[in-house]
């Protein structure tokens, strides 16, 4: 184990970087925007009018963000090659008026966000990071470093707590942040939201708005003898964009040239339900490629026609079979660690795929020579989703739903094989540039 580190991992490095830019999804989409940057794509905004030369582009709608490469070749009818991710994870968002506290603690009101596994952000350094408008409608990124816990019960005072822990959202799980004097004011004289406001170098008075979440500040890590596992927050579902957007970035000179429109589209709000102006039920990606073909002379009609001959390629993360509860998987699909990514299969279409879309990432994965499994839920347990059916049923675009094998999924740190992001990414490279 001696000398175990990242820096000997070239994509888990790169990775376990781009996951600590991104305590939160505005941080994500601003992380992806600089990465394309330097890569040489050019920033458009909605408001502009967008060039019709081929190019190197992508926009950002606050937590979202959607890049694509248009080829030197490219009609108002040629298809397009999506690959889908979202950028948000399960956590907790400061409320308004977020100050609260009793007992001479300061702590921070707030509320869940997603359907985060509870017990797992208790005893851990947690920060706030997010998004603060001001009065004149400029944005401001704010992280603050760890300055948060969400305090347990210690067991002398719940001696019963490991025959099962009930934990009240509105009770139980608001963070200390600070202490107050015996008068109940915070002992710093200043409020959380002036406290951010100071951290993000803006008046406090000028705050009109926020979009603040919670996240965890440890650092991923390898594990194991051999290094088979790495350990990191925010896994579902920044595993799936870091790929999606590495393997744009390196493919980006051969899709100059390739038959169809290569686009990744990261969208907000999946965790709790992608019905927003930034998340998959919204008209974000729609607006974007209806942009694309128009600018390149095309109606309606030829919309329908490019969206015809076009894939989505939903990546979100996936189950691991549990080695202490095997019972809750499928007997006969149980995915394991680094034997590459899920190919997820639900009869009630939960998930999108379909055995031709099964066809098309076998292909894929064959040309990227990584291996790719089966998942498919116990029958007894409910299936949960992702923005797969949501794309295909607004798009009607054929969609295939993988993702990344987690363990504990929806924790404040998750698991994964140590070989299975690259492998994800190599995947995602070939479903862009088909040989």
């Amino acid at each position: 184990m001696e000398g175990m580190s990242l820096a000997d991992h070239a994509h888990l490095s790169d990775f376990a970087a781009f996951v600590q830019a991104s305590p939160s999804s505005y941080h994500a989409s601003a992380e992806a925007a600089r990465r394309l940057e330097a890569a040489g794509f050019t920033r458009l905004r909605e408001h502009d009018a967008w060039p019709e030369t081929p190019g190197r582009r992508f926009v950002v709608r606050d937590g979202a963000i959607i890049a694509w490469v248009q080829p030197e070749s490219a009609t108002a009818t040629t298809p397009f090659r999506i690959v889908g991710a979202h950028t948000d994870s399960p956590s907790f968002k400061l409320k308004p008026n977020p100050d609260t506290g009793s007992l001479g603690w300061q702590q921070a009101g707030v509320e869940v966000y997603g359907g985060p596994l509870y017990n797992s952000w208790l005893d851990r350094d947690l920060e706030f990071a997010g998004r603060l408008v001001t009065r004149d409608g400029a944005v401001h990124l704010v992280r603050t470093g760890p300055v948060l816990r969400i305090p347990q019960l210690a067991i002398h005072l719940d001696r019963g707590v490991n025959d099962g822990l009930a934990l009240d959202p509105q009770r139980h799980l608001h963070p200390i942040v600070g202490l107050t004097d015996p008068a109940g004011a915070p002992r710093r004289g200043d409020d959380i939201l002036a406290a951010l406001a100071g951290v993000a170098g803006v008046d406090a008075d000028e705050v009109a708005g926020h979009d603040v979440l919670v996240a965890d500040t440890a650092a991923p890590a390898l594990l194991g003898f051999e290094e088979e596992f790495f350990a990191s927050g925010r896994m579902d579902n920044l595993t799936s964009v870091h790929a999606g957007l590495a393997a744009l970035i390196a493919t980006a000179e051969a899709l100059d040239s390739a038959s169809s429109i290569a686009v990744l589209a990261a969208f907000d709000h999946e965790e709790v339900g992608s019905a927003s102006t930034s998340g998959a039920s919204g008209p974000f990606l729609d607006d974007v490629l209806t942009r694309i073909t128009a600018g390149l002379g095309g109606d309606a009609s030829d919309r329908a026609r490019a969206f015809a001959g076009s894939w989505l390629l939903s990546s979100d993360a996936g189950h691991l079979v549990h080695p202490n509860y095997p019972e809750r998987h499928d007997p006969a699909n149980q995915p394991v660690a680094n034997r590459g990514p899920l190919l997820k299969i639900n009869a009630k279409q939960r998930y999108a795929t379909d055995g031709v879309g099964t066809a098309e990432f076998a292909r894929a994965c064959e040309q990227a020579g990584v291996g790719f499994q089966t998942f498919v839920s116990n029958n007894a347990m409910p299936c949960g989703s992702t923005i797969g059916p949501l794309s295909a049923t607004r798009l009607g675009i054929r969609t295939i739903d993988v993702g990344p094998g987690l363990l504990s999924m929806h924790s404040a740190r998750e698991l994964i094989g140590s070989r299975d992001p690259e492998a994800l990414s190599l995947a995602a490279a070939a479903f862009f540039a088909p040989a």
